[in-house]
């Protein structure tokens, strides 16, 4: 059964959870950026970095979607890890055309080593939260992204079950 949460005549854009969610990134994103200027490898690089050391992405195309980028700008960013030691590519051995990503124990240490500028970010924008509220949204977007993807990934078959 599908609750209707939203109404045409009572929707407001700055209740939406788009609006919110994408508010929230706008604001977050230039500033994470502005936390990596003086270091030698972008905010948008140390994602890719802490996404293959938790296991979210392990091929080109995984960071691609992860972080939002074209395949060209994925490789880039990628060529420039590699470059710099932090990340290893090898041929898959299931399937020779799937290139997998691997972080070097170097790509490792500088992970962890700026991760603390993320967090302290995240601590003072938290601050006026409780322990328990920071836990709740957590779960509640982990929840909402699991609902996303579930309703993303079913999409092909309701469309052909549609005609």
């Amino acid at each position: 059964m599908t609750k209707n949460y939203y109404k045409v005549d009572t929707f407001q854009s700055r209740k939406a959870l788009g609006y919110l969610i994408r508010r929230t990134a706008n604001l977050i994103v230039p500033h994470a950026e502005a936390l990596f200027a003086d270091q030698e490898i972008t905010f948008s690089q140390w994602v890719a970095l802490v996404s293959l050391r938790d296991g979210l992405t392990n091929t080109c195309a995984d960071i691609a979607r992860h972080l939002g980028h074209d395949s060209g700008a994925t490789t880039r960013l990628i060529d420039q890890l590699e470059a710099r030691g932090l990340v290893v590519r090898t041929r898959s051995q299931e399937d020779r055309r799937v290139v997998k990503l691997s972080l070097t124990s170097e790509g490792r240490a500088v992970a962890k080593s700026l991760t603390p500028r993320i967090l302290e970010f995240w601590n003072d924008v938290l601050n006026d939260f409780s322990s328990s509220e920071v836990t709740t949204l957590i779960e509640l977007l982990t929840r909402l992204l699991g609902a996303i993807e579930t309703e993303l990934a079913n999409e092909p078959q309701k469309a052909r079950s549609a005609r």
